[in-house]
């Protein structure tokens, strides 16, 4: 999955922190990704940033700079499971709470969508660069 934007290394570092993902090994050659930077057209450094699941399970998330800005809302996006298997007080709750550890690593909070009779609590929130994700 790609996402655009305007700073990937700093989308994806943030990504991290939301899923539990990591930064993969340099490409083989490379001590590190600074000297694989360094190894780039200056045109070129800096403009993609790439993590992935430690458990080989999910996807990888890649994240290229674009010259434009986010203007709309999203045609897609990312569902944070949290509250997997709860139901209604102690469901929101949870979200609730990784709501607010969510935000403190940037993310916004966009408006809650209460339980009814057919769907369970959810949280509407905003990566660092406004990307509308759930909290599920």
């Amino acid at each position: 999955m790609t996402f655009d934007c305007a700073e990937p290394e700093r989308l994806a570092r943030f990504w991290c922190e939301v899923l539990g993902y990591v930064v993969p090994p340099p490409p083989e050659g490379f001590a590190d990704w600074d000297a694989y930077a360094r190894s780039q057209p200056p045109e070129e450094r800096d403009s993609w940033f790439a993590i992935v699941d430690p458990s080989g399970e999910g996807s990888r998330l890649l994240f290229m700079r674009v010259p434009e800005g986010k203007v709309v809302k999203n045609r897609v996006h990312l569902d944070v499971r949290a509250g997997t298997g709860l139901v209604g007080a102690e469901r929101l709750a949870t979200l609730e709470a990784e709501c607010e550890r969510l935000k403190a690593l940037g993310a916004t909070f966009v408006h809650l969508l209460a339980a009814d009779e057919t769907n369970e609590s959810c949280i509407t929130m905003q990566d660092i660069e406004g990307n509308e994700f759930c909290l599920d």
